[in-house]
């Protein structure tokens, strides 16, 4: 399948707050060994494209902050793969940038957008899917999700309403960003829900068609970047294109108001590994439910628990049910696994009374 009119775009300026304090601004969790594979996030991330398209149509989009640890972590990629967003406004210019860039490049493009930190069990699966979206689009003047099977009423994900019509690509009816549990609870009973895993295909004529009716002010602001691509002046252009454009994501600004948009069910066992509770359901647990990385952990009483410690320190937890216990050189947090996504507050609070280093 790997030809020169397939691309990759991998989202990677994140700060992953929600997965703190392992997650630090300094190194966010896409830069880390999560699974303790071996491998970073990005690298796994990175890899799994080879086999789609060749690695110089593998772009990185990221904050200028992180440069180094790309080019540290993958060290094939040169500089014009890296695209450094001056500022952090969300997915939407992230992906206007993108799309634009190697439109210019290429107006025959295929693009598969997808975030740097999600883990993909079932990789077969998941290109089977891609070329299916591939193929889908270029018979079609579609934008395509990739929408995943609800295992539980999560209230972090964006839920997508499909037509089921009998083929592997559905219409898309509706788009519901992070519903209450009570909500989330009647979308997973209903069966006709699919969680938004954030990654997409598409043709960048497509795409950029869409920007043009839905975000017009961005393709304004991007007019003219074609003619400084891979030169001294890009980066100068897009500051000036990011300082006009809305601070708003792909979902909002596109996706929920397109017409043309439609969604591939699948399974590829997928984590967007998002929470310490998405880290949970993929570690090995002990007959107590607890899933454990941390060499010295005695557990007395416990059950249904995530813990994170470090290796060289002995940590005892006695009595504890459905908790995340994270323990860093310089934060201890003890959370109720339920309660989790209250982390981007904490993180929040952290900021406002000063405490930025911990962050």
């Amino acid at each position: 399948m790997s030809n020169k009119n397939t691309y990759a775009v991998i989202m990677a300026g994140g700060i992953g707050s929600r997965f703190w304090p392992l997650s630090r601004s300094s190194k966010p969790k896409q830069f880390l060994d999560i699974l303790n594979m071996g491998t970073t996030l990005i690298q796994m991330t990175y890899e799994r494209y080879l086999p789609l398209c060749p690695k110089e149509n593998i772009y990185i989009v990221t904050n200028e902050e992180y440069v180094s640890l790309i080019k540290e972590q993958l060290p094939d990629i040169t500089d014009n793969q890296i695209l450094k967003e001056p500022s952090r406004k969300n997915t939407a210019p992230c992906v206007m940038y993108a799309c634009h860039k190697i439109h210019a490049l290429n107006p025959n493009a295929q693009v598969v957008v997808a975030p740097s930190d999600h883990v993909i069990l079932k990789e077969h699966n998941y290109l089977e899917v891609i070329k299916t979206g591939f193929d889908f689009c270029s018979k079609n003047d579609a934008l395509v999700t990739l929408g995943i099977r609800p295992t539980r009423p999560d209230t972090g994900y964006g839920y997508i309403q499909y037509i089921d019509n009998e083929t592997e690509v559905k219409k898309v009816k509706t788009f519901t960003e992070k519903p209450t549990r009570e909500i989330a609870s009647t979308f997973l009973k209903s069966g006709d829900f699919l969680w938004n895993s954030g990654m997409f295909v598409w043709n960048t004529k497509t795409i950029l068609k869409a920007f043009e009716e839905h975000l017009p002010e961005m393709i304004e602001a991007f007019k003219g970047a074609e003619n400084v691509y891979n030169t001294d002046k890009e980066y100068e252009f897009i500051s000036e294109a990011y300082s006009q454009s809305t601070n708003i994501s792909i979902d909002y600004g596109i996706m929920e108001k397109a017409s043309n948009v439609h969604v591939i069910p699948s399974e590829f066992g997928w984590s967007d590994v998002g929470t310490w509770g998405s880290i949970y359901d993929i570690y090995e647990k002990d007959y107590l439910q607890n899933a454990v990385d941390g060499k010295l952990v005695k557990m007395y009483d416990a059950s249904n628990n995530m813990i994170s410690v470090q290796d060289n320190k002995l940590v005892v937890i006695q009595g504890l049910d459905g908790y995340c216990v994270i323990d860093t050189k310089d934060v201890l947090l003890i959370i109720k696994k339920e309660e989790e996504q209250e982390i981007k507050q904490i993180t929040s609070d952290m900021k406002r009374i000063k405490l930025d280093k911990f962050l």
